[in-house]
């Protein structure tokens, strides 16, 4: 062991050599677990989706509601 060099100094690269070793068996296993061929064609992070869209709805008005619509439109036609 060299005189100038702290056993902290010595270790440093050691934990991080361990730490990186960790970290890629980690990020393996998680990615052994989310392979496409695990799931059954969805992902599970992400909630169910709707297959088709959803009903259109529709409000009749009435003449004075369609009557304050317009008057509104053209305020802020004019606001232009």
């Amino acid at each position: 062991m060299p005189e100038n060099v702290s056993i902290i100094q010595l270790l440093g690269p050691v934990v991080l050599a361990l730490a990186a070793v960790l970290w890629v068996m980690g990020l393996a296993r998680l990615l052994r677990r989310t392979r496409p061929e695990a799931t059954p064609g969805t992902l599970p992070g992400l909630p169910h989706q709707r297959q088709t869209a959803p009903a259109q709805e529709a409000v009749e008005l009435t003449p004075a509601e369609l009557d304050a619509f317009a008057g509104l439109v053209r305020q802020l036609d004019d606001s232009r």
